[in-house]
C-alpha cells in the first residue's frame, strides 16, 4: 500500500468527510545515478552552509523568503500548518460542473482519496455515489507543500479521486502559435475523419501502449553487465518520399490504420473509407509488407 500523502478531511457543505491521500499512481522507470566517467565513482549533491561551510544535515534545513539579498525570513513547517486558511486542513469542494468542460491542460497528478477510519464510510461512500449519479465533478480547493491549490474529484470503480489542477491563470495562451490562415476543403475534412473512424478504439490495451522505452533500456543494461555489445536498432525503412497530395497522404494513412487493424485483431470490425474503396490486392499487399517490417522491429528484442 502507498503512503500516505497527506491527512485531513473533504468539505462537502456541512458534511466533512476524514480522508488520507495516497499517490494513485507508480513510476516504473529506470533511474540514473550522475557518475565520475574516469573512475566510475558516484557523484553526489551536498548542501554546504554559505557561512560554516559545512554540510548540513536534512534536520537543520528549513524554509525561508527571500525579501532583499542580505535578508531572508524564516518559515516554519509549523507556521506553514497554522495559517488561518480553511484549506489548510481540508478539501473544500466549491462547485460541480461537467467533466466535460474542464480544459485538461489545467488536470495533473491523480491521488486517490481513502476513507479514514469506519466513521467517513458513509460520507464517504455518499458523496462517491453522488457524484456518479450526477454524472459531474467537484471542483474544490486545498493546501499543500506551502501553497492553495485547485483539484478536481472524480469517481474511479469504488474510489474518489483527487486530481491536482492548475489555476487559470496558469494555462498560456495558444494564440500566437496558430498557424497562418489556410483553406482546407470538405473532402480532406472527412479524410481526416475517416483516418480518425479507423484509429478508433474502445480501450488503451496492446502492445502500442506500453513503455517499450524501458524495456529497450533494460536490455541495454543486460547486455553490458553480460560482457555483450547492446542489441542495435534495426533500419529505418527508406524514405518513400515528400507526399505533395494530403489526400493521398490520407487515404494511405487510412489503408496503414486498416491493415494494422487486421493484424492486431482478425475479427475487428474495420470501417470503409467512404470516399473509395480500395482493391483487395493493393490491402493485401500493405498487410504483407507491414507484418515483414514488424517482425523486422521485434527481432533485436527476441534476441537479446
Amino acid at each position: 500500500m502507498p503512503r500516505t500523502v497527506w491527512s485531513g478531511a473533504i468539505s462537502f457543505g456541512l458534511v466533512s468527510v476524514p480522508v488520507h491521500v495516497v499517490s494513485a499512481t507508480e513510476n516504473h522507470a529506470i533511474r540514473f545515478h550522475q557518475i565520475h566517467l574516469e573512475d566510475l565513482s558516484r557523484v553526489r549533491v551536498r548542501k554546504i552552509c554559505a557561512i560554516e561551510d559545512r554540510e548540513v544535515p536534512q534536520g537543520e534545513i528549513g524554509k525561508a523568503y527571500e525579501i532583499s539579498k542580505d535578508t531572508l525570513i524564516a518559515i516554519s513547517d509549523e507556521e506553514l500548518r497554522e495559517m488561518p486558511l480553511p484549506t489548510a486542513k481540508a478539501i473544500e469542494i466549491a462547485a460541480f460542473i461537467p467533466a466535460a468542460s474542464i480544459d485538461p491542460l489545467q488536470v495533473g497528478d491523480g491521488y486517490y482519496l481513502q476513507a479514514d477510519g469506519q466513521v467517513a464510510a458513509k460520507p464517504y461512500k455518499l458523496l462517491r455515489m453522488a457524484l456518479e449519479r450526477s454524472a459531474k465533478v467537484a471542483i474544490a480547493k486545498y493546501a499543500w507543500s506551502g501553497r492553495e491549490r485547485l483539484g478536481l474529484l472524480r469517481v474511479r470503480d469504488d474510489a474518489i479521486v483527487l486530481h491536482a489542477m492548475r489555476w487559470p491563470d496558469e494555462i498560456r495562451s495558444p494564440q500566437e502559435l496558430a498557424p497562418a490562415a489556410v483553406e482546407v476543403s470538405n473532402d480532406e475534412i472527412k479524410g481526416a475523419q475517416a483516418l480518425i473512424d479507423h484509429m478508433t478504439r474502445d480501450d488503451l490495451e496492446g502492445s502500442e501502449f506500453e513503455d517499450h522505452y524501458t524495456d529497450a533500456l533494460a536490455e541495454v543494461i543486460k547486455a553490458k553487465r553480460e560482457g555483450h555489445a547492446p542489441p542495435q536498432a534495426p533500419a529505418p525503412e527508406a524514405p518513400a518520399g515528400k507526399v505533395v497530395d494530403l489526400m493521398a497522404a490520407l487515404e494511405a494513412s487510412v489503408q496503414k490504420a486498416r491493415a494494422s487493424r487486421r493484424e492486431g485483431d482478425a475479427d475487428a470490425d474495420v470501417h470503409e473509407m467512404s470516399a473509395k474503396k480500395t482493391a483487395p490486392k493493393p490491402a493485401a499487399k500493405k498487410t504483407t509488407t507491414r507484418k515483414t517490417v514488424k517482425k523486422a522491429a521485434a527481432k533485436p528484442k527476441r534476441s537479446a
